[in-house]
């Protein structure tokens, strides 16, 4: 019955377009990750392209909310933080995809080289530009971890002087500016956030609420001496303190999901300062040569109820030469990173080094791309006390890209992808339960997988669709077995799906969005389980996901948005043998927005969560961390000088 449900729904929605009449014009969409700027409509591989004006008129606050409830990731906070969440793209779970996808901001990637997820709350939403979803691609120009893909986003350029303003229940407040001046060839910006909440659920034992604040800043020099030549300089620094819950019983998440079973919650300090050096230099018509330097330090400090400190040393350089033509496009590029983990009695790096080729040839209504990449990892580990450790890899990938335009609508696309992922320094350790110490788990291999994805891309200036389906093929994908308490890999499995993002421009004042997401994630063989495993499904991954929306503008300076976030039941994150009690629930979750335009200045309400759905996340049986279970409200004010 659901599915001929969604089946009409879709069928339904596909009708609409011809009924739109008037000027109704879809906005261009041009995608910048693979280091050439190309229309969607002839990339050769599956994208989902977020704009500005998505963005803006989402409501929502933080790129987990804009991520979780307006694009087909699947979001979840880690374990209750909202600030370092899990990810998932192409079934490869919320316990381990976010390994999977390498997360950049204007080409600095954000991946850690232990378990801690990607910090996606030291970037202020308000401050993209664009956030281009790249998936079963990217291994070639972003190497380790790039199997499922990629998150990019773009940051906005700050034109004159910018400020918003936002407050709602919860104890809900949030404060951003920016600010740019140019003085010939000299351009100076800065820009910052604060953003705070009491908390959501009850306090804890000690009486502390789940109360968060983050602070954000960034500061940019451009000098341009020559239209040929520019050298970019940019610091930034965030500092979030954050308390969130620990796990409920069903019976507990039932009865109240904002209760605290007793918890003490968990306390975390997370600091990183960035800085960043680059040079843009167009040596000849049709060549240009970037350069970027990068250093970041970072501290991971858990307070309570274990105290815990990490401190992080990252170092990483990017050098490409490109060369542009009306038929031909071809990059080179190097790239270095150096990073070291500082923990409580020992020292533990992850160096990658990888060299790469990129090519993209246009040929009347084909473009073809293709490139390789060769990178090596290297492992050390010395602690204070005891032997030193090291391991190393060598590792390849490639890919292979068409797109056919078979009329000024219609194209197909194609794309052939070899990936890995090299582990992180976490997975060649264990905790032994026995002694209670920490235990050398052993140098386990890397994972690869080869993807392939189908699609075709319809577009006019009232309708833009994309579809596509995949089929990938891992080795040794890598897991903690929750069983032996080890980590360890997958030795066969596989995944496939169908991929559906569509945007009718029904009329001027009407729009209506799609995405929708069917995934499944197989585990074919895995001689650690003996055979228990087998044929299950991975979990931590919903076979169905749907994102629904609707923006009404009734007039020129009003627009309302309508958005529902649907995705189905999965197997709880540590049931690898589809066999607990206990799965994943559904998630819900309906959003509605109201802006209001005048001059320089936008109003706006918007309503998080507006049934207060109770979601969560299922680990285990009885295990399962709240995940938002209340109705969130918002008044904002933003101004543009």
């Amino acid at each position: 019955m659901r599915r001929k449900t969604l089946a009409a729904l879709i069928g339904g929605l596909y009708s609409l377009p011809a009924q739109a009449q008037g000027p109704a014009i879809l906005e261009e969409v041009i995608v910048t990750a693979t280091r050439v700027p190309t229309p969607e409509a002839v990339a050769p591989h599956a994208i989902e392209v977020h704009t500005r004006a998505q963005i803006g008129r989402s409501g929502a606050t933080s790129l987990y909310e804009y991520l979780a409830h307006y694009s087909s990731v699947v979001v979840m906070p880690s374990f209750g933080n909202r600030h370092t969440p899990k990810l998932d793209l192409r079934g490869y779970g919320l316990g381990e995809g976010y390994q999977n996808i390498v997360v950049t901001v204007d080409g600095y990637r954000l991946n850690n080289i232990d378990l801690l997820p990607q910090w996606l709350a030291a970037i202020p939403l308000q401050a993209i530009e664009r956030i281009e979803i790249v998936k079963g691609s990217g291994s070639v120009l972003y190497g380790d971890g790039a199997m499922a893909g990629g998150i990019h986003i773009v940051t906005r350029t700050p034109e004159g002087v910018r400020l918003a303003a936002s407050a709602g229940n919860h104890g809900a407040r949030t404060l951003t500016g920016a600010a740019a001046v140019q003085a010939g060839p000299l351009r100076i910006a800065a820009s910052g956030l604060n953003d705070h909440v009491d908390g959501y659920a009850e306090p804890d034992m000690t009486g502390h609420r789940d109360r968060s604040d983050n602070r954000v800043w960034r500061g940019e020099l451009e000098l341009k001496p020559m239209e040929a030549f520019a050298i970019n300089l940019a610091a930034s620094s965030a500092r979030i303190d954050t308390r969130y819950p620990g796990p409920l019983t069903q019976a507990e998440f039932d009865a109240n999901p904002a209760q605290n079973s007793g918890n003490t919650y968990n306390h975390q300090k997370l600091d990183a300062d960035l800085w960043r050096a680059g040079v843009i230099w167009s040596l000849a018509p049709g060549w240009r040569l970037t350069f970027h330097h990068t250093r970041e330090d970072k501290r991971s400090e858990y307070r309570a109820p274990w105290p815990y400190a990490s401190d992080y040393d990252y170092t990483s350089d990017d050098l490409a030469l490109q060369y542009r033509s009306a038929a031909f496009d071809l990059t080179f590029g190097g790239q270095r990173f150096e990073g070291e983990r500082i923990g409580m009695g020992d020292r533990t790096h992850k160096d990658n080094s990888g060299v790469y080729v990129q090519a993209l040839y246009r040929w009347g209504e084909t473009t073809l791309s293709a490139g390789t990449r060769r990178e090596w990892v290297d492992y050390a580990y010395a602690p204070t006390v005891g032997a030193r450790l090291a391991a190393s890899h060598r590792l390849h990938a490639w890919d292979l890209g068409l797109n056919v335009r078979l009329s000024p609508r219609l194209s197909l696309f194609a794309n052939l992808d070899r990936a890995f992922q090299a582990p992180d320094i976490d997975r060649f350790f264990a905790f032994d339960f026995g002694t209670g110490s920490t235990i050398f788990n052993g140098f386990i291999v890397p994972a690869r997988a080869t993807t392939l994805t189908l699609g075709a891309t319809r577009t006019s200036e009232s309708h833009r669709m994309r579809l596509a389906a995949f089929y990938a093929k891992l080795k040794d994908e890598i897991y903690f077995n929750p069983v032996t308490f080890t980590n360890t890999n997958l030795d066969r499995t596989h995944k496939y799906g169908l991929e559906l993002q569509d945007t009718w421009r029904l009329s001027p004042a009407w729009t209506a969005r799609l995405n929708y997401t069917y995934t499944r994630a197989v585990i074919d063989r895995e001689n650690d389980g003996g055979g228990a495993y087998d044929g299950k499904d991975l979990p931590g991954v919903p076979r169905h996901g749907v994102v629904l929306g609707l923006d009404w503008q009734p007039a020129a300076h009003w627009r309302l948005s309508l958005n529902q976030t649907w995705r189905s039941s999965a197997y709880a994150l540590e049931d690898f043998g589809n066999t607990l009690a206990q799965r994943q629930r559904p998630y819900r979750s309906t959003d509605l927005a109201l802006r209001y335009q005048h001059g320089a200045f936008e109003w706006s309400a918007a309503v998080e969560n507006l049934f207060a759905q109770a979601n969560g996340l299922w680990v285990k049986d009885d295990a399962i961390y709240p995940v938002n279970f209340t109705r969130n409200w918002r008044l904002g004010l933003k101004a543009n000088f």
